[in-house]
């Protein structure tokens, strides 16, 4: 009886470390693929297109701004038209997935102008981002925090 439930045990735990390999190997692709679109959206920034964005923010989407502002998607959209940025960057990109919800963090630098207006900021971003029913990524919610103020 002690050797078929050893069998039971090995045969047992070979299923849960393929699953566990299967669930990392997922993990690994959904953070490639948020990594991905992180760069899609900085990109939109580098370029000053906000277009490349837009199909990356959710209907709900949530920015909470550096000077404590909260914006929706067509908000976040129309101040994106304003701003022309001279350069934009990314940094220290990091994803977490959890299921259909990713975190990604990172730091951000940005130059240029804001109606007219010069600004150069240094930032950390926490972006949530969702598997939605048509299986798009979008982010749900982004957070910035001001570094060196």
């Amino acid at each position: 009886m002690k050797f078929k439930c050893m069998w039971g045990l090995l045969g047992f735990l070979s299923l849960a470390g393929v699953s566990w390999s299967q669930a990392q190997q997922t993990s690994g692709d959904t953070e490639k693929a948020i990594i991905a679109l992180e760069d899609q959206w900085i990109q939109a920034d580098r370029t000053n297109n906000p277009e490349l964005a837009e199909p990356l923010l959710a209907e709900r989407y949530v920015c909470t701004w550096l000077d404590g502002t909260i914006q929706n998607k067509v908000q976040t959209l129309a101040d994106a038209k304003t701003r022309k940025y001279t350069s934009a960057e990314d940094e220290d990109m990091k994803v977490t997935v959890f299921g259909n919800t990713a975190i990604a963090t990172g730091g951000y630098k940005g130059k240029g102008t804001d109606a007219g207006k010069p600004f150069d900021e240094h930032a950390r971003w926490t972006d949530t981002w969702v598997k939605m029913a048509n299986g798009k990524w979008q982010v749900v919610a982004t957070q910035y925090t001001a570094i060196g103020l």
